[in-house]
Parts: structure tokens; C-alpha cells; sequence
């Protein structure tokens, strides 16, 4: 989410074109009813690594755009590595797919007036189409109605909004919540202190993820949990899992995707590990192969790219269901570790989502990816 740019994060780093190339191996799938934490074994992925990495673009998209259609892309939560890679996935489809001209990008901290403006913006801008990673969900309706109203193709992803003419492709947050809730309750035998820490309070995707969460803990009412929300910031979770774990006695901790900072808060405090739940980060996949107790509820920020292939069907007149929603899994060490080892690539940074693409939707490849370029870029 966990999505997630001011300063802009170096993508480029040496050694990770194969790395990324296995990754993508791994993760190819046929189907359009996809799982966000589908893939082939391991040594399937080893396997096509080599083949993957020589290939230059995608089959079936165009390596320079060439296309008609100005996409506009609004998030506002900057600096964080899922929406890094969402933005990413964005502009590596929209090059492949030959049908793109231009990819106009507004990313900055803000809240809902501040996303308002940014559509405005977009709108005014001529673009044809708008990916939208929203704030809120009612705020924007009235200014997302006006560009459908203007003929402009709107689809929300990663959160939802209630404006009915807007698309949705989004990983299933409630079911996220819900997976993860299920699995920490279950670890701790149904009782406990748990810190339940949230993404950013009012977005969708938190309000979501915290229906799940609560329609499992209603089931235990031999857990108890504290509440507090991160912001979807690392450094922020970090912060508030120190102050807590020195403050109290906790069992278990559940994270809205702001885990390996999380895990690295008991080491700075010299405290025994307790399970922790969160994404599938490349970080946090890398605790739970070292023995961190936990597990990582998948969130692919490639949902991003999704978007981009349904507003492109639509322009094109084709039929497109109204929501798409990916179904999360979960990885642990005792039941997932073939896919724990198969989606950790020690060059790829900590924040980085280890699931990079979701077929059949996108076709970039990982070089494509890793140089975050649109068409004309």
C-alpha cells in the first residue's frame, strides 16, 4: 500500500535486473481470477531466470509508447516503497502497451483537498485517463465524477471510493485484514496483548483492512489490543513499536505493511521476538527466513500496472467488470517457505513488494520495471 514520492527512490541498482527477472519467473500466472500471492515453485523460477533476463520487452507491448493516450496518475503518500513500486508498475505497462503517449505522475504527502486539487489538475491537463491511489473514500467523489462527466476514465487502486462510476482494481484489504488476523490469533492460542498498528487513518484501504481485523478479534475475546496508526511510515512504526515495547507487555503485533522496522525494534530493545504480521515486503520475508515468528499477508503494489490495463480496455470500448479484486495469501515459515525463498532477493531494497507482477495483466519486463520510465521518458 501499502502502497507508496518526494524524493524519488533509486531504482537502478547493480545485479537487479536477474534478480528481478527470477522474481517475475516465479510469479506468472494465467488466469484473470488471480491470487496476489500466486506463483510457480522455486525451481521453476531458477529455472527460467536466465531466459527472463535476456529477454528485452515484454512480448506483445512496444518498448517506446507510440501510443495516443495521456494517462494521469495521482497518490498521495511520497517516499514509500509500495507506492514507489505502484507508480513504477504504472509507467512499465503503459510503455509496453504501445498505446500510451505520455504519463503525467502527481505524487506528494497530502490529504483529500490536497488529492482534490492534484485531479483538478490532471483533469485540466487533458488527460484521457486517471489511476488514482485515493485518500479518501467519499472526499474526491464529486471531483472524480467530473472527469467521467468530461469523458475521462477513472479507476481507482489499492483502496476503493463510493463514486459508482469509477472502476476498482485493488489487492481484497478486508480479506487482508482479515488473513492476518486470523493467523496471529491462532498463534497465540486466542488470548493476549496484541498492538494493532494501522496504515493512515480515513484512507480506504485502512478502513478496510480494519473490518477484517475486527470481525476476527469479535471471534476472541480473549485478546485485547491497542490501537495506533503508523501512517504507512517505517520509520514512524518504528518509533511508536519502541516506545510501546518498552512501555508494555505485548504477544503479539499486527502491521499494516510496517513490519521490518517493526522487527527491528526488538533488536534495538535487546527483546525476545513475538509474532508479528505483515506484507510481503522484501525486507520483513527475509526476517521470517531468518526465524522471525510471523507471517507476511501478500499486497502486490503491481495492482497499480492492473489499473492501467483495465482504464486502457475501457477507452477502447471493451467490457470491463466495475471491480477487480485480488484475493491475498499467507506466507509462514512452517506452511510457505518455498515461496518465502522463491519471492527474497537480498539486492532489491527492504521496502520493495516482493510480488512484481500480476498476470495476466501485466508485461513488462524487469529491466522495465526497475527503470520506473513511461513512454517518452
Amino acid at each position: 500500500m501499502i502502497a507508496q514520492r518526494t524524493p524519488r527512490t533509486r531504482l537502478v541498482v547493480s545485479g537487479l535486473a536477474v534478480a528481478m527477472a527470477a522474481l517475475l519467473a516465479a510469479c506468472s500466472s494465467t488466469s484473470k481470477t488471480a491470487s496476489s500471492g500466486s506463483g510457480s515453485p522455486a525451481g521453476s523460477a531458477a529455472a527460467s531466470a536466465s531466459s527472463a533476463a535476456a529477454s528485452s520487452p515484454a512480448s506483445g507491448g512496444s518498448s517506446t509508447g507510440g501510443g495516443s493516450y495521456v494517462i494521469g496518475v495521482s497518490n498521495t503518500i511520497a517516499g514509500n516503497g509500495w507506492r514507489e513500486e505502484m507508480i513504477c508498475s504504472i509507467k512499465a505497462q503503459a510503455l509496453v502497451s504501445g498505446q500510451v503517449k505520455k504519463v503525467v505522475v502527481i505524487s506528494k504527502n497530502g490529504g483529500p483537498t490536497d488529492q482534490i486539487q492534484d485531479l483538478q489538475n490532471l483533469i485540466s491537463q487533458g488527460v484521457n485517463a486517471i489511476i488514482v491511489n485515493p485518500s479518501d473514500p467519499e472526499k474526491l467523489n464529486s471531483v472524480l465524477e467530473a472527469a467521467v462527466k468530461k469523458g475521462i476514465v477513472v479507476v481507482a487502486v489499492d483502496q476503493a471510493v463510493t463514486a459508482p462510476d469509477v472502476y476498482l482494481a485493488a489487492n481484497n484489504q478486508e480479506e487482508y485484514g482479515k488473513l492476518g488476523a486470523e493467523w496471529l490469533a491462532k498463534a497465540l492460542n486466542g488470548k493476549g496483548d496484541v498492538l494493532y498498528m494501522r496504515g493512515a487513518q480515513g484512507a480506504p484501504a485502512d478502513i478496510a483492512r480494519d473490518q477484517g481485523f475486527r470481525s476476527v478479534m469479535a471471534q476472541y475475546p480473549g485478546i485485547k489490543f491497542k490501537e495506533v496508526y503508523t501512517g504507512w511510515d517505517f520509520t514512524k512504526a518504528a518509533a511508536l513499536a519502541t516506545q510501546e515495547l518498552t512501555a508494555h507487555h505485548y504477544d503479539g503485533i499486527w502491521t499494516s505493511g510496517t513490519d521490518y522496522t517493526v522487527v527491528n525494534a526488538f533488536k534495538t530493545l535487546g527483546k525476545t521476538p513475538i509474532p508479528v504480521v505483515g506484507a510481503d515486503n522484501n525486507g520483513f520475508v527475509a526476517q521470517l527466513l531468518a526465524g522471525q515468528p510471523g507471517a507476511a499477508v501478500t499486497n502486490p503494489a503491481a495492482v497499480g500496472a492492473v489499473g492501467l490495463d483495465i482504464a486502457l480496455d475501457v477507452l477502447q470500448g471493451k467490457s470491463v467488470p466495475k471491480q477487480t479484486l485480488l484475493t491475498p495469501e499467507v506466507w509462514d515459515l512452517a506452511t510457505a517457505k518455498d515461496k518465502l525463498q522463491t519471492y527474497h532477493f537480498p539486492n532489491l531494497p527492504p521496502t520493495w513488494p516482493s510480488q512484481v507482477e500480476i498476470k495476466p495483466w501485466t508485461t513488462y519486463t524487469p529491466q522495465q520495471l526497475i527503470a520506473c520510465k513511461g513512454p517518452g521518458e
